[in-house]
């Protein structure tokens, strides 16, 4: 007969720095959290909600065994009421009345301080029962207030949806707010209301799960890239090169925080722009004048003025050229990295495959909002590889972090899809599971040319948005890949095919979303 095994203790690791348990180990145990109760723990967060039970004053024991010492003070609240009456009876006014309540207060109802906390770690909150013994119940209450906790975890006291709750033993931290002045005391106040108070922005369930979510993409994008045998590479984000050759960058500058006032000199006031254009002015009143040959001495003072101005902006373009190199950092023109691309290639001609993740910027004012001026983009380089190889690479790419994210955000992800975007977990299982279909620039046009849109779309021009949603939405259903774009509206570094018309790019179309920058 097979001997019994006796039952594993659950046990609860601690965070290594901070000696507490972690709210998320509690709620993702895989056996449920029964294993748990009776356990002491110390818990720490801030609390989202809270309220108060009072509890019932018992009535005073009754002198079972015989008679017992009494303080002077238990004597005169018992006489408290008598003294009332005889003051009310002689008409005593209402000052002697404070005195007699300032003298003997009624001691406070003692009562319970129920607190749902969260430590940011998942978008459970954990019931907290602290008695009034332990800590004021107008310190502990306040929403935002920093709680320190160490007690036993039980099962809940009152009939609700919680699973388990800790009855506070000690209180080892308090961080008080002012519940006044703190934003987050409304229910479900909205975002843009927290714009005046981004610091606070963290603490709403929301943010919070937004950030966990991009934390898990993150760990997942250098999961995958390190896994597949790439060197990962920081490109600099103040570079002088405009990598994408379109303009539309951020100049980086210090001279513009220079406050000292210096003597103004003749010229000052003379902008460069409007001696070109006077310049200009003039060169065409002399070519007229010459042609005309009719006044000689008119054409004498036009040429005279014509090299006055020229004199002049030459003192202005190399005085702005003085200035800028002795006020600025930079001696040369410095801009916010647009992309790491051209880093990269160099990279990659000397380490095979490699990838960068970081911060780009974009100055596109006439672009869909989609598009910010802060971006965090992830590029990569793979040497001796052919389009096919980068295609199945960015497939293989988003497959991975779509997967990674429903197995490790699955809380968050339920959180976002109920508060703001139903279909978030199903597009995410479409593009984890489903093949990519792979077309052409040429055929797109042709489909869509076939389709609903009345103009016909011209080859060689990009594809709208609307186009693009066409595509996935209501013809292939899935993400597609659009491949071989006319090399004009590709970037300048994009290797050109042997026709001559088009470029070895693509993008990646995924329904709802639209294009992926690749």
């Amino acid at each position: 007969m097979a001997s019994e095994q006796a039952p594993v203790e659950a046990t609860l690791a601690l965070s290594k720095y901070s000696r507490r348990v972690i709210l998320k180990t509690i709620f993702s145990r895989p056996d449920g959290v029964t294993g748990l109760i009776g356990q002491s723990v110390v818990v720490g967060g801030w609390v989202k909600s809270s309220r108060e039970f009072r509890k019932e004053v018992a009535p005073p024991p009754s002198n079972i065994g015989g008679p017992k010492d009494i303080t002077c003070t238990e004597v005169l609240q018992t006489k408290i009421p008598f003294f009332r009456s005889i003051i009310k009876i002689f008409g005593g006014d209402h000052h002697i009345r404070d005195k007699l309540d300032a003298i003997m207060p009624k001691p406070p109802q003692p009562s319970i301080s129920i607190l749902q906390i969260s430590d940011g770690s998942s978008t459970s909150t954990l019931r907290v029962l602290i008695d009034s013994s332990l800590a004021s119940p107008s310190h502990v209450m306040p929403t935002g207030t920093s709680i320190l906790a160490e007690g036993v975890l039980q099962k809940p006291s009152l009939h609700d949806k919680e699973i388990i709750e800790l009855k506070a033993e000690k209180v080892l931290h308090i961080g008080l707010v002012d519940q006044d002045r703190y934003p987050l005391s409304m229910k479900r106040i909205p975002l843009d209301a927290l714009r005046d108070s981004a610091h606070f922005r963290p603490r709403t369930t929301t943010v919070a799960s937004v950030m966990r979510i991009r934390n898990g993409l993150a760990q997942a994008t250098n999961t995958f890239f390190q896994e597949n045998g790439f060197v990962y590479v920081q490109v600099p984000v103040i570079t002088s090169t405009d990598c994408e050759g379109k303009g539309e960058i951020f100049q980086v500058t210090t001279s513009l925080e220079k406050e000292k006032v210096e003597p103004r000199s003749i010229g000052d006031d003379i902008k460069l722009d409007t001696v070109k254009a006077s310049i200009k002015e003039k060169s065409k009143q002399v070519e007229e004048l010459k042609r005309s040959e009719s006044n000689k001495e008119a054409l004498g003072v036009a040429m005279q003025d014509l090299k006055k101005a020229t004199e002049l902006i030459s003192q202005l373009e190399a005085k702005q050229r003085g200035k800028s190199k002795a006020d600025d950092f930079f001696s040369g023109k410095t801009y916010l990295t647009t992309s790491g691309r051209m880093h990269l290639e160099s990279c990659a001609s000397a380490l095979g495959n490699v990838y960068s993740f970081g911060p780009r910027f974009h100055a596109y004012k006439s672009e869909p909002n989609k598009l910010l001026a802060e971006m965090w983009m992830v590029e990569l380089e793979m040497a001796f590889s052919e389009l096919e190889d980068s295609m199945e690479c960015a497939i293989d790419f988003l497959k991975f972090i779509c997967k990674w994210i429903l197995e490790n955000c699955a809380e968050d992800l339920k959180f976002v899809s109920k508060r703001v975007d139903k279909l978030v977990v199903d597009r995410l299982q479409l593009i984890a599971t489903i093949p990519f279909e792979k077309i052409s620039y040429t055929d797109a046009v042709e489909v869509l040319n076939k389709g609903k849109f009345e103009r016909k779309i011209e080859w060689g021009v990009s594809l709208s948005e609307e186009q693009e949603s066409y595509l996935t939405d209501e013809i292939y259903k899935k993400p597609i890949i659009i491949y071989n774009y006319p090399k004009e509206i590709k970037p300048f570094n994009a290797r050109s095919n042997d026709d001559g018309r088009t470029s070895a790019a693509f993008d990646v179309i995924v329904p709802k979303v639209t294009t992926l920058n690749t």
